[in-house]
């Protein structure tokens, strides 16, 4: 039997115009992934045919770190603000996850 604790799953909330910094971010959560200390999940990993809202629920929930790319682009999305990030701040408040924003851009949050 191994001590090696499972590695936590981090959902990582964007928006989708801000890809290109959510790409940066998972290049540089890679050696935690790579160590088995990370499960980082984004929905470009949901797989074709699946149900996506359902999807993106359920790995919010499931979720131990939850990451908010804060832009003007993520406070404007009604999915990401209003869903994502409301839940996720739930969580928080529960104590069953841990919220980490990330300010990527200047913005009113």
């Amino acid at each position: 039997m191994s001590n090696v604790p499972a590695p936590l799953g981090v959902f990582i909330s964007y928006s989708h115009r801000d890809e290109d910094y959510k790409d940066d971010l998972v290049m540089h959560l890679a050696n935690l992934k790579r160590q088995g200390k990370i499960r980082a999940w984004q929905d470009r990993d949901i797989e074709a045919g699946a149900e996506w809202d359902a999807e993106i629920k359920q790995q919010l929930e499931s979720a131990e770190i939850i990451l908010l790319m804060i832009t003007p682009r993520f406070l404007a999305s009604d999915y990401c603000f209003d869903l994502e990030m409301q839940r996720a701040v739930e969580r928080h408040n529960e104590g069953n996850a841990r919220v980490v924003p990330i300010i990527v851009k200047p913005c009113d949050w």
